[in-house]
């Protein structure tokens, strides 16, 4: 496991585009998925990291707290599931479904969408606003495996809530900390 903050992305950089198959149904989801959307959370997640499985159960409660409001959510995973099968979608679409996420999980094979949300390791949030711009990339929380923090969301659903009021978030944001993203070999960016 190797410990991995986020990238950071510019604020106010749009929301790149993308087209991914949700594990559970199989439909498409894209951008213009929630174009009518107030606020869009992109996460980047997987399965087996155990960053992921220490707020698991509160990106599934955030699905279920935002349900009805504007906040369009999808969930990502991008590793390699050669060297990593049990971040396949079968396991994917088990664990969208133990879980109940309220929210499409997809399937990102080629890891060019990861690529270009500059996502680096799992968990990694991207907030954008009602124009599809950067708002937050950060952590959840301050909680971490093994650190005795309680697992609330709170930095995370401040930066939801102000967006869906239309305020600006604050621009001093703790990145995320994750493992990396298991990239293919040869597949890894530079940034």
């Amino acid at each position: 496991m190797v410990l991995t903050p986020s990238t950071m992305l510019a604020l106010g950089t749009p929301a790149p585009a993308f087209a991914l198959p949700d594990v559970v149904s199989g439909q498409s989801i894209s951008l213009t998925t929630f174009a009518d959307r107030t606020a869009l959370l992109v996460m980047f997640i997987c399965q087996h990291c155990p960053y992921v499985k220490h707020v698991q159960a509160e990106l599934a409660q955030m699905g279920q707290d935002y349900h009805h409001q504007s906040l369009g959510i999808v969930a990502i995973s991008a590793n390699d599931i050669t060297n990593y099968p049990n971040d396949a979608p079968p396991y994917l679409k088990e664990m969208a479904q133990t879980l109940g996420f309220p929210f499409p999980l997809c399937y990102d094979e080629t890891q060019e969408v990861a690529k270009a949300y500059t996502a680096a390791c799992t968990p990694d949030f991207f907030l954008f606003d009602r124009d599809q711009r950067l708002a937050y990339r950060g952590q959840l929380d301050d909680s971490r495996p093994g650190n005795g923090l309680p697992v609330t969301g709170t930095d995370l659903r401040a930066a939801i809530d102000l967006v869906l009021a239309g305020q600006p978030v604050p621009a001093d944001q703790k990145p995320s900390i994750g493992c990396n993203i298991k990239w293919k070999p040869g597949n890894a960016p530079s940034y």
